[in-house]
């Protein structure tokens, strides 16, 4: 790539930081360098037109595990452990909603709501079972009562008779969020480029050498924010997984707001304004979606028209407006990653599908690595 003096003088010369991820992870790390560093150089390079993540894909929950995925967490992890992650997510939507404000997120508090298929009745008893001992746990943190068990309301088929409620969820609109996040950047003078991908990079101690599409320069620090693409830099302790979405054309008289799981959290599904948005059944087939590909398949886009068919708008007619694909990043555990891999190259990745609720802090975390 050849680039003009000007170029090379404006934008590679003299960095102090670079960041590798134009997502929530790497803007809230840019946004807390250039508060700790004011003077500093930050540069963002993104290998996609806009992030080639899940930040721009997700599904705008801000939640922080449902009954059955805390539940589900405790059989590989220790309470001190469930109650950390809690905290760390619940902690980081309050730092996204501080840094851009509830208006620019279009934050609704809706709460949320845990769904129980007919014939899951292991799933369903363990729930109500365990409900009030995940209360207790959680109690210190929230100061009241997370879970309570309700009647449906929304008229729902083929499910149980109870939801698990959760109050203190909410939903966000993704895209308003991460141009809330782009123009913070901006206008604290940090350089994004897209379509920038860095091929490999070197520490040299005093420095590290980059090549990103094919021109080389080198940048004090490097920071990893590619959470699901971050494999390679991690000896694999993160890998892909893909999440697969749907959202309907709008729905005259829709009556159904807030946010809902199901099936551990394997499936997701809100209303975004007068539409249903869907997600997920990456359970369907796990070796398939641990992938970095964006693209959809006929298995799992079928178990979600017929989710929305048969559970969430029976009787009801609808029509699907488009579907897309987002890549998460996962591991054995769910703690993310943020640590030093040598003297001046750091990474934040692994947020475990709850990029929204974690990433802001994730990102933090990361620039005060330095």
């Amino acid at each position: 790539m050849q680039l003009s003096y000007w170029e090379i003088k404006n934008w590679f010369t003299s960095v102090d930081f670079t960041i590798v991820g134009s997502g929530i992870v790497g803007l809230h790390c840019a946004l807390q360098l250039r508060e700790r560093f004011p003077e500093s150089k930050i540069l963002i390079l993104e290998k996609g037109i806009l992030p080639q993540g899940a930040s721009t894909k997700n599904a705008g929950f801000a939640c922080f595990g449902s009954l059955s995925e805390i539940i589900d967490d405790l059989k590989s992890h220790s309470e001190e452990e469930v109650i950390q992650l809690v905290q760390k997510r619940w902690d980081g939507l309050q730092l996204l909603r501080k840094r851009l404000g509830d208006a620019a997120l279009d934050f609704k508090p809706y709460g949320g709501y845990e769904l129980f298929l007919k014939d899951d009745d292991a799933t369903y008893m363990e729930c109500l079972q365990k409900l009030p001992f995940l209360n207790d746990l959680l109690r210190p943190l929230f100061r009241s009562d997370v879970f309570s068990k309700e009647i449906d309301r929304f008229a729902f088929e083929n499910i149980k008779e109870y939801t698990i409620f959760n109050p203190f969820e909410a939903q966000i609109d993704t895209g308003t969020m991460m141009q809330g996040l782009l123009k913070e950047a901006i206008s604290k003078d940090i350089f994004i480029l897209n379509q920038a991908e860095v091929t490999s990079f070197t520490d040299k101690n005093s420095s590290v050498e980059l090549i990103v599409n094919e021109f080389t320069f080198s940048t004090n620090k490097l920071l990893f924010a590619t959470n699901g693409f971050a494999g390679s830099l991690t000896n694999n302790a993160v890998k892909p997984a893909r999440a697969q979405v749907l959202i309907t054309e709008p729905i005259p008289n829709l009556d159904i707001k807030g946010t809902f799981h199901l099936d551990k959290g394997y499936y997701y599904f809100r209303n975004f304004e007068d539409r249903i948005l869907l997600g997920g059944g990456r359970n369907l087939d796990f070796e398939g979606e641990t992938t970095t590909d964006l693209s959809q398949t006929e298995k799992i886009q079928n178990k979600l028209e017929d989710l929305l068919k048969n559970v969430i708008l029976p009787n009801q007619e609808y029509k699907i407006a488009h579907r897309w694909s987002g890549i998460m990043g996962i591991g054995s555990h769910k703690n993310p990653i943020v640590s030093q891999l040598s003297e001046n190259v750091y990474c934040g990745v692994r947020l475990g599908g709850m990029g929204v609720a974690i990433g802001s802090l994730i990102g933090k975390e990361l620039a005060d690595l330095i």
